[in-house]
């Protein structure tokens, strides 16, 4: 490879010189205010891209605020996304983040807030369409709703009497089953439902006529319904993937098979039915049972079944003619000799043991009615009155040598005696303890020229407050009391009192402990 030729211009001397002089003719301009710089920003993206853009990307931080905000992004870059309401209502469906997407839409420059955003006007899913995403969407619902579940779906009529078909009468599915029907069992009865099967009003005329066979399944004489139709595109079977379809199925009081287009395609009828077959002829087969299979397995069982009774009946023959050579059956004297013999011995112990057992229990018998006569009640009667009576006599000797006269006095004269030495020291006790009550009680306070006074409640008076005019009250001294009706109150805090004559005291003494109680036994 030969060298390039020597160029000057590319020294790195020459491209300083150039960025020089760029930059000494860039100052030379007046500088430009931001909303010019706006304007040229906004016309050069306008300038520099088509009216409108389609592009590619991940859908990231979407917001749904009456318009949608969300930001497009791969691997290298992020562009900011807005979408007004009237364009995502025609969307068909709302994006998720994570999920990418084929964008249309036109670049614009917010100059107040100096961002650039893309204004969508549609926007498709990458890899699945609107009903691709509609379909996603009522299989999770009804997946939640327990319609998939195996456990709710019923078994199929082992031998119905008759079916029934929901197709279209001109399709070609209807003539695979009848054909298949009849080659496998002819004597199954078809009641063909005509409705449509592809288009706006094939899922209302299909979910009308599951409702109107489930209705009168009974008056019909239906064990079954085949729902079915041929291959198409997603849009052509779309009718079968409505919700009204389904619910039609889910209600449906007998079993239901669905077999709806090619064996690559499921729809929601086949999901919720009974059980989904992948083509109306295998359906078909489902549903009728095999007329020459079952012709075969009759043809088996009756072979079996003579075989059965061809080896029961050889076995029965050996068995009698085992039995004929028995000795029961050839000499029966001999064969109930020997237990003939055991019987009459067992009747000889039968004998003895019963003759044992009677005399034991006359034996037993005497015994108890010795000791019934030793209990009888005139026995017992007369036992408890000879012992009462002893019993009588030794009381009336306790009790004449306990009140003997001499016992008697000599017992009151000792009760006598501590009886008086017991109240002489009770009353020794008694005045030493008056003594002491005299020495320290409030008597003798008074009998140095001191007296209180009490109110009528018997309550201290400690201050002419503690009494209001026209109650009694009463002045205690040390040799009796006086019984007062109070006044008025004076200036200096004292009382007017009229005094009461004093009723007479009662004496406090007690009397002598010996006076007027002749005691116990007399004086």
């Amino acid at each position: 490879m030969s060298r390039l030729p020597f160029n000057p211009a590319k020294m790195a001397a020459a491209r300083t010189a150039e960025r020089e002089e760029k930059r000494v003719a860039t100052e030379s301009v007046p500088p430009l205010t931001i909303s010019q710089l706006a304007a040229r920003i906004d016309s050069s993206l306008k300038a520099g891209f088509p009216e409108s853009i389609r592009f590619i990307g991940e859908v990231s931080g979407f917001r749904d605020r009456t318009h949608w905000y969300f930001d497009l992004k791969d691997a290298g870059a992020v562009v900011n996304c807005v979408m007004f309401q009237s364009a995502a209502r025609k969307a068909g469906f709302t994006p998720t983040n994570g999920q990418q997407l084929i964008a249309r839409g036109r670049v614009e420059f917010y100059a107040a807030g100096g961002k650039v955003s893309i204004l969508l006007d549609k926007i498709e899913p990458v890899g699945a369409g609107v009903l691709e995403l509609a379909y996603r969407a009522l299989c999770e619902e009804l997946r939640v709703l327990g319609w998939f579940a195996q456990e709710r779906k019923r078994p199929l009529p082992t031998f119905p009497k008759r079916i029934a078909i929901v197709t279209s009468r001109t399709g070609a599915a209807l003539q695979d089953v009848l054909v298949t029907m009849k080659n496998r069992c002819p004597a199954v009865g078809v009641l063909i439902v005509d409705c449509r099967v592809q288009g706006a009003s094939a899922a209302p005329e299909v979910a009308a006529a599951v409702k109107y066979l489930s209705a009168n399944a009974a008056k019909l004489g239906i064990d079954a319904i085949l729902v079915t139709r041929g291959g198409g595109s997603m849009e052509d079977l779309w009718a079968f993937n409505e919700r009204i379809v389904a619910e039609a199925i889910i209600q449906c009081t007998i079993p239901v098979v669905a077999a709806i287009g090619h064996e690559t395609d499921t729809t929601i009828a086949e999901l919720v039915a009974d059980e989904r077959c992948a083509t109306p002829t295998q359906a078909a087969m489902r549903l009728t049972p095999d007329a020459a299979a079952l012709l075969r397995q009759v043809e088996a069982n009756r072979t079996r079944l003579a075989a059965l009774i061809q080896r029961v009946m050889v076995t029965d023959r050996r068995r009698l003619a085992s039995a004929a050579t028995r000795p029961i059956f050839t000499s029966p004297r001999a064969a109930l000799a020997a237990p003939n013999s055991h019987l009459s011995h067992l009747w000889q112990r039968l004998t003895h043991a019963s003759s044992k057992s009677y005399l034991t229990n006359h034996s037993k018998l005497d015994r108890l009615a010795t000791r019934l006569e030793r209990c009888r009640p005139a026995a017992q009667h007369a036992l408890r009155t000879a012992r009462l009576l002893t019993a009588t006599a030794r009381l009336h000797a306790a009790t004449k040598s306990l009140l003997n006269p001499t016992r008697l006095n000599t017992l009151a004269q000792r009760l006598r005696v501590a009886v008086g030495h017991s109240l002489r020291a009770n009353a020794a006790s008694i005045e030493a303890l008056e003594r002491q009550l005299a020495a320290v009680g409030p008597m003798q306070v008074l009998e140095r020229g001191y007296s209180y006074t009490v109110s009528a409640s018997g309550s201290l008076i400690r201050t002419p407050d503690d009494v209001k005019g026209g109650d009694r009250i009463e002045t205690r001294l040390s040799k009796g009391t006086i019984n007062s009706i109070v006044g008025t109150h004076s200036n200096s805090g004292t009382i007017a009192a009229t005094p009461l004559p004093s009723p007479p005291r009662k004496s406090k003494r007690r009397p002598p402990p010996d006076a007027g109680n002749p005691g116990l036994f007399g004086k």
